[in-house]
């Protein structure tokens, strides 16, 4: 039996990553066998490239080496963690996948074509649930801001690229309604959270 993938997108600060591992919690809770993991990252190869792209200065490395670093991060996810817990009929729960490169490096830079050709010849899946966790770029940009930890590369870019991020989440959720749920993200933890288990398990059936 095929497992389900649900993923979180949303553009930093947007409390997608607590909703994520919130889902996952509470799915367990209902007897559901769920995998929490997150991009970059969820294997030990794809954790060593998060380093790499997550930390540093802003120009450390051009548009198109990132989406090289970050396809070669999700194939050892994908390969490692996501399809053989899909294919052992869990559900896995991911905070980030390709749309954020679509979005980070492909709106970012005007590649979304080239971060599109490469992930149909070296990812080739799509969530079958992606829920985007929506908030005002300048409070999002604030609260990214605040947690001062080390993975910080793309908030220093500025609150303009959140705003241009908002925007592109917003349209790629429109182009694909088939499996992308907007959420309101600018409300209490629980509320959010309330909302997001409810629609999960509807989809979960």
């Amino acid at each position: 039996m095929a497992g389900l993938f649900i993923t979180f997108e949303g553009i930093d600060g947007s409390g997608k990553s607590t909703q994520a591992r919130l889902l996952a919690d509470r799915l367990r809770a209902e007897g559901v066998d769920a995998l929490h993991t997150r991009e970059p990252g969820g294997s030990a190869g794809a954790e060593e490239i998060r380093r790499l792209v997550l930390e540093g200065d802003p120009a450390r490395w051009s548009a198109e080496t990132e989406i090289l670093l970050f396809t070669a991060a999700r194939r050892d996810h994908l390969e490692r963690v996501i399809d053989p817990a899909l294919a052992a009929g869990r559900v896995v729960v991911c905070d980030r996948f390709a749309d954020s490169t679509r979005m980070y490096q492909g709106l970012r830079a005007g590649l979304r074509d080239v971060v599109d050709k490469l992930h149909a010849l070296m990812i080739g899946r799509e969530p079958d649930l992606t829920f985007i966790i929506d908030m005002d770029p300048v409070k999002g940009h604030a609260r990214a801001k605040g947690r001062n930890g080390s993975e910080e590369r793309f908030e220093d870019f500025g609150t303009d690229l959140q705003v241009r991020m908002r925007a592109g989440f917003l349209e790629l959720a429109a182009a694909h309604p088939e499996r992308c749920v907007v959420i309101d993200g600018d409300r209490p933890v629980e509320t959010v959270a309330h909302d997001v288990t409810r629609i999960a398990l509807e989809r979960i059936g």
